[in-house]
């Protein structure tokens, strides 16, 4: 039976069943009820804002957008989003998905931790950032209905101290590659838990290149 929440429902497909069976026997309880409020939320938000998406992707794209953050999926060098972005991408090969349709989803993953951007492009993408933004970080937080949050919630539940469990979860996805945050929001979780970290500064970078002047 399909939970359906504001008339939002995980679609009913081969694929986002196979997709979740992944990611919940890949994905710690913490992180696959996460992704999964990313998606009602994401999904929630495209049908207030009047926007056409394909729930197919844009459940692809909330529930991979973590995987990079596991043993499973996490490279030595990539940022995380980039190593969850490509294990989506391999995902949905294998089940004959288009590449136009692959690259959305590669993109709203890659693009999840870069504020500004993803709001102006594809549906898909924007509403990905829309999810975790709402979850994490409780971005529109009111403009959602509180039984329709409080569905969410009960059908996925938050953990008791979620806003500390997932800092943490991120540091322990990204603490052997720090470089990889230069640039992005996740600098800020290193420096969190690392407190004589030097993050990377582009200033820095500009001053110490190989250009003369």
């Amino acid at each position: 039976m399909t939970l359906t929440i504001g008339g939002i429902s995980i679609p009913d497909s081969k694929l986002a069943r196979d997709i979740t069976e992944l990611v919940r026997d890949t994905e710690s309880p913490l992180l696959f009820h996460h992704s999964s409020r990313v998606y009602y939320f994401g999904a929630l938000s495209g049908k207030r804002r009047g926007l056409s998406f394909d729930p197919e992707l844009l459940y692809a794209g909330a529930m991979f957008h973590d995987m990079g953050l596991t043993h499973q999926h996490s490279s030595a060098h990539e940022r995380f989003e980039v190593d969850g972005a490509n294990a989506a991408r391999d995902f949905l090969k294998s089940y004959g998905i288009s590449q136009a349709d692959i690259d959305t989803v590669w993109t709203a993953i890659a693009l999840h931790t870069t504020p500004g951007i993803p709001q102006h492009m594809h549906p898909v993408v924007a509403l990905v950032t829309a999810g975790v933004e709402m979850d994490v970080l409780g971005i529109d937080y009111h403009g959602f209905g509180d039984a329709d949050r409080e569905a969410v919630v009960h059908a996925h539940p938050r953990t008791p101290h979620f806003k500390e469990d997932i800092i943490q979860t991120f540091y322990d996805g990204i603490r052997h590659k720090p470089e990889t945050t230069f640039g992005n929001v996740k600098a800020d979780v290193i420096a969190d838990r690392e407190p004589h970290f030097h993050r990377g500064n582009f200033c820095s970078v500009i001053r110490n290149s190989a250009w003369v002047g």
